[in-house]
């Protein structure tokens, strides 16, 4: 804070501490300083990132390649493909992760589902994802993702744009929040939903904030109303208005503090937590209470179908909470304890077949939930793995991981429908057009919340240009 701003938060005395603080979080002028990241007009207020843990094939998803089967059994060089391996992004794009790994030549494997084209546009999608194939003239697909990081060190990388080696930072979800704030006071702006990713491969630093503070990190709710918070709920022998004078206790206890301490980031946070803890107890349980939900709406998450259910009531769960003003919903997909549901070296038509029929109903039922509830023009869905898988065989049947070229797609908040962005090679192998690195889709998701990157400044925080990314503005509506 600086001098005038101190000044004028200290004149008001401890309201004045707490006024300045909610006019900043509204983006109004705090000690006459307009705040700088609400340069841009926002298209969207919240977002549902949905995340597939493990690296989801490309060419069995949102990206069919027809010449994997013609040339299937054959290596690359045995087909008309070899310029693959001569590739300028091959050499450019990324490092070498293993030691001549480039000059290995696996065999074709072929697509282990059909596909075709669908909505009014006609977009080629896998006939593992019906459903959201329907949705596809409201999906922006692009084909063109690339990143630095061969193992699932990746997972935190797309999160965070940096590689796992270079350690932890803030992370997406955490930028959006830091700098719009929240919608509602009596709930986390940003919530975790299904298990989220392995300490192997980032763990919670996954949904971490990092040098941003505590506060704006992610925080984990259950999809179960008798206990959402098992470490935020009082003892069943103890009353409401009893529990409520604790906390107005610790409350003057905390700010008393808070004047001897002043820069300490742990102390203010845990002063919002156990603010917000205290909130969260009403709020949380209505909020993943689906018993008021119509049986329509619970047949369209696929409520009533023991393999979507799960995953049906997290995507329900989130629509509830776009509509009750959490920013920014995290919903994670096949997280096991280690590298992640989706990593099919082996068995993938087994594989992916099965988490393909978890997720698919569910992702479209919220799709179509939102548009016709008028809350997609509002919100923005993307949809991510993160990386792909190979065109070539791996163990007979699956594929190893790929991060030279794969899918990611986004839909809602001022993002065009029924278009498809970028490209890979005929064998799915690299990104050859319009290629963007993980962060694009961070500054893309940023831009349409009406914020700039650039502007979030951290004191003493160098970030690099990759960090920001550039917005995707081919897909903007």
């Amino acid at each position: 804070m600086n001098r005038r701003a101190f000044l004028s938060d200290v004149g008001l005395g401890f309201t004045g501490l707490a006024l300045g603080s909610l006019l900043h979080q509204e983006g109004i002028a705090r000690g006459g300083e307009p705040v700088k990241a609400s340069a841009i007009a926002p298209k969207a207020k919240s977002v549902i990132w949905l995340f597939m843990v493990g690296g989801v094939s490309q060419v069995e998803s949102f990206d069919p390649k027809p010449e994997l089967n013609k040339y299937a059994g054959k290596t690359i060089a045995e087909s008309p493909h070899k310029k693959t391996l001569d590739s300028p992004y091959l050499k450019k794009n990324l490092r070498e992760f293993v030691a001549g790994q480039h000059k290995i030549q696996p065999t074709i494997y072929p697509m282990q589902v059909g596909y075709k084209k669908r909505g009014k546009v006609g977009v080629e999608v896998s006939d593992w994802w019906p459903h959201v194939g329907d949705c596809v003239d409201d999906l922006a697909i692009v084909r063109s993702m690339w990143t630095t990081d061969n193992d699932h060190g990746a997972q935190l990388q797309f999160h965070t744009g940096r590689h796992a080696l270079e350690g932890a930072f803030p992370t997406i979800g955490s930028w959006a929040t830091y700098g719009l704030g929240t919608l509602n006071e009596n709930l986390p702006k940003f919530v975790v939903l299904g298990t989220p990713l392995a300490d192997c491969c980032g763990g919670t630093n996954g949904h971490g904030a990092h040098y941003l503070g505590p506060e704006h990190s992610g925080v984990r709710i259950n999809i179960d109303p008798k206990n959402p918070l098992p470490f935020g709920a009082p003892s069943g022998d103890k009353f409401r208005e009893e529990q409520k004078a604790e906390f107005d206790l610790l409350g003057k206890l905390n700010r008393l503090s808070g004047i001897e301490y002043p820069d300490d980031p742990g102390l203010k946070a845990r002063i919002k937590s156990y603010e917000l803890a205290y909130r969260m107890q009403t709020a949380v349980p209505e909020l993943v209470d689906f018993s008021k939900e119509t049986e329509a709406t619970q047949k369209l998450y696929g409520l009533d179908n023991a393999t979507t259910k799960t995953f049906g009531q997290q995507c329900l769960a989130a629509r509830r909470m776009v509509e009750s003003g959490v920013r920014f919903i995290q919903v994670f997909h096949g997280s096991n304890g280690g590298a992640g549901a989706w990593d099919a070296h082996g068995g993938l038509k087994a594989n992916h077949s099965s988490l393909c029929a978890q997720v698919d109903q569910p992702i479209a039922g919220l799709l179509k939930d939102l548009k016709q509830r008028g809350l997609l023009k509002d919100t923005i869905v993307v949809w991510a793995s993160e990386f792909g898988r190979t065109p070539g065989a791996q163990g007979g049947d699956g594929r190893d991981h790929h991060p030279y070229g794969f899918n990611v797609w986004l839909a809602g908040g001022g993002i065009k429908g029924g278009v498809v962005h970028g490209a890979t090679d005929e064998l799915g192998f690299h990104a050859v057009e319009n290629r963007h690195y993980v962060t694009d889709i961070h500054a893309t998701v940023l831009h349409q919340l009406g914020l700039d990157s650039r502007k979030l400044e951290i004191p003493g925080r160098k970030r690099l240009d990759i960090d920001h990314g550039t917005v995707i503005k081919e897909i903007l509506a």
